[in-house]
């Protein structure tokens, strides 16, 4: 009964999607005041509809309702609850559920927060978000329908892979998709702005709360991503330049362009068309990670699916998007006008070429992706894109791109003496040079990489800091403005993790036996042995480690090896001690003779800072989009539209 009534409402959606999609656009070209008003109640209902669907989902998942084929596929009377919950987007069908329940919950929102804004602004807006709900839910009612049913039903289900079973499912794929299918919103803005011929301040000042809500979300999910690889996978990696991790990546290096962009165009009137194809940018590299992972064409530890009929249908709706937004975008915008004039050495010389390298470095990371994926399709033979390719172009692209990170906020709007620029940044540049001597030598070696690391950083969070001095001589500076800063002194602390730990991190692949220790870093790593512990759905073999230094010990690591009962494929389950300044890695590999056992220990100093430096931006962001400004901007909207009326 349940899961028939989550299939109705799947199949009722469509309709309704539908008619938010056309009715409100034509309204809104016609002037049609009844047709514009549906905009709203549609948005809400379409979202109550797919709200009760996924619920419905969620309902079959942890009652074991195993005569639904994906509850069946995913899923076992022994997983714990709470992955039960998860198990809901833990395969395709689910997760694309979850996209969708995302997609109608944005709309909801726009429906909800936007009624200062002008009603037909907001009929587009709401009414491009009904047509890409509408051709996901063609796509998901034709090939991805999640409450197909078995019959008989089957007695138990086939378990979550293994893998999945983490508390990083829980949080990571909401995060990730909030992200993902937030630029629908700053996209479905643009292209209202396009149909309003309206290119201006005021549609730049309503987008930007939504696109940087959208980054912020994009950006937990990556670091929640990084984190959950780091600990799970047993390598003690943090990126692998896995190419669905780039799908994530390349939308949120948009993003961040996006949102430089809107700041010019919001304040200065100028880089409209940047911005517009920036919008469009970030949503059709969402809609080309959303191929990537679902249609088969990736071996991926990320990837779903494996039906390439799903992959054809998200490829022509991803033209469709792209082809469709493109030729608007050609037709309006050469109405649209310049915006102001601004002199070579300017803040907005120094954004555009943000901007630039931001997208260079885009597409440096999307050919990466692509190009072995084309080479294969074409049978040019099997090419493998790794790490060296990605290190080598990418990393040389963004060095420049953080030094002018720390300039730009200190330049004018329009002319910017550069005496003054290199007067102002002549205390971050004495500062960034004496980091990048003394850090390598506090470290031990000398390492190039780290040294340059240590001297962007430190240019940056220093630049950061003398901002903040001076902007508070000339009064208190409003939340967009903190929101900035700390989005900047994440960046730098980010870079201090990556540097470091890509430099100085240790790693011992060694063979241990009950009392054996090893020495790492300064600490002594003991292993005590191991003992065989059961779980809810699996039989660990569980080692114990201490660690002491001078002497002392001063913690215990459990690393496991787990055997799942539904799986053959044994799953590695990490130990970390984590410090401030260094985490101690421990991994648990295969047994071996007379009690002893593989063991894989890691010294890996600063790497924390990644993740600090991440929850940092994403603090930056939601204080950006607190800015009392904008609440402002929509109030006065609001009693323009009163005067209007009356």
């Amino acid at each position: 009964m349940i899961p028939e009534l989550g299939r109705y409402a799947i199949l009722l959606a469509l309709p309704v999607a539908l008619l938010q999609g056309v009715l409100p656009l034509i309204g809104a070209w016609r002037g049609n005041r009844h047709w514009i008003a549906l905009a709203r109640p549609a948005a809400q209902a379409l979202f109550l509809l797919v709200l009760v669907s996924f619920g419905c989902l969620v309902w079959s998942f942890l009652n074991d309702d195993f005569s639904v084929r994906y509850v069946a596929e995913n899923s076992n009377t022994q997983l714990p609850t709470i992955y039960k919950f998860a198990a809901t987007w833990g395969g395709h069908e689910g997760s694309f559920l979850l996209w969708l329940l995302m997609l109608t919950g944005w709309t909801f929102a726009v429906s909800v927060l936007s009624r200062s804004l002008p009603d037909e602004m907001v009929a587009r807006v709401i009414g491009v978000l009904g047509l890409i709900a509408t051709g996901f839910l063609v796509f998901i009612n034709i090939t991805s329908d999640p409450f197909v049913r078995l019959l008989p039903a089957a007695l138990n289900g086939r378990d979550l892979n293994p893998l999945l079973q983490d508390p990083g499912l829980v949080g990571h794929p909401p995060m990730l998709y909030m992200g993902y299918v937030g630029f629908a919103v700053a996209f479905a803005f643009a292209i209202a702005a396009l149909l309003a011929g309206r290119l201006d301040a005021a549609w730049a000042r309503w987008s930007r709360p939504w696109a940087l809500a959208a980054w912020v979300s994009l950006t937990i999910g990556i670091a929640l991503g990084s984190y959950w690889s780091y600990y799970e996978l047993g390598w003690g990696g943090w990126w692998f330049w896995d190419p669905v991790e780039n799908a994530s990546f390349m939308p949120w290096l948009v993003g961040t362009a996006l949102l430089h962009s809107l700041a010019v165009t919001e304040k200065r009137g100028s880089f409209r068309n940047w911005t517009v194809l920036l919008a469009i940018g970030a949503f059709s590299l969402s809609l080309l990670g959303t191929f990537l992972v679902r249609s088969g064409v990736l071996s991926s530890i990320h990837a779903f699916a494996t039906d390439p009929r799903r992959g054809v249908m998200i490829l022509l709706l991803l033209a469709l998007v792209v082809g469709a937004s493109l030729l608007l975008f050609a037709l309006r915008a050469p109405g649209s006008g310049l915006g102001g004039k601004f002199d070579l050495i300017s803040r907005e010389t120094l954004l555009l070429s943000n901007n630039v390298l931001l997208v260079v470095a885009t597409g440096c990371v999307l050919l990466g992706t692509l190009y072995p994926l084309v080479m294969d399709a074409l049978g040019l033979g099997k090419l493998s894109v790794g790490p060296p390719y990605f290190n080598s172009v990418f990393v040389p692209i963004v060095i420049p791109l953080f030094l002018l990170a720390a300039v730009g906020p200190l330049a004018r709007w329009k002319r910017s003496p550069l005496p003054d620029l290199l007067l102002a940044m002549r205390w971050p540049a004495l500062l960034a040079a004496l980091a990048a001597i003394i850090v390598p030598t506090l470290m031990g070696h000398w390492s190039t990489g780290a040294s340059i690391g240590a001297f962007t950083a430190v240019w940056l969070g220093s630049a950061v800091l003398l901002q903040i001095r001076k902007r508070l001589r000339s009064g208190n500076p409003p939340a967009a403005y903190w929101g900035m800063q700390l989005a900047h002194l994440g960046l730098a602390v980010a870079i201090v993790g990556v540097a470091l730990v890509k430099n100085y991190q240790i790693e011992r692949d060694l063979r241990m036996a009950p009392g054996d220790t090893t020495q790492i870093a300064g600490y002594t790593v003991g292993f005590e042995g191991v003992q065989i512990v059961p779980g809810p759905n699996y039989r660990a073999s569980q080692g114990q480690l201490t660690l002491a230094r001078d002497g002392k010990a001063f913690a215990v690591l459990h690393p496991e090896k787990r055997d799942y009962f539904s799986s053959a494929m044994p799953m590695t389950d990490t130990a970390i001690d984590t410090g401030i300044f260094r985490d101690i890695y421990v991994s648990l590999g295969e047994p071996l003779d007379h009690g002893a056992w593989a063991v894989r220990v890691y010294y890996k100093p600063f790497v924390i800072w990644i993740w600090l430096g991440g929850l940092l931006m994403a603090v930056g962001g939601v204080t950006a989009a607190a800015d009392r400004r904008y609440r402002l901007s929509q109030r006065r909207t609001a009693s323009l539209k009163g005067v209007v009326a009356s």
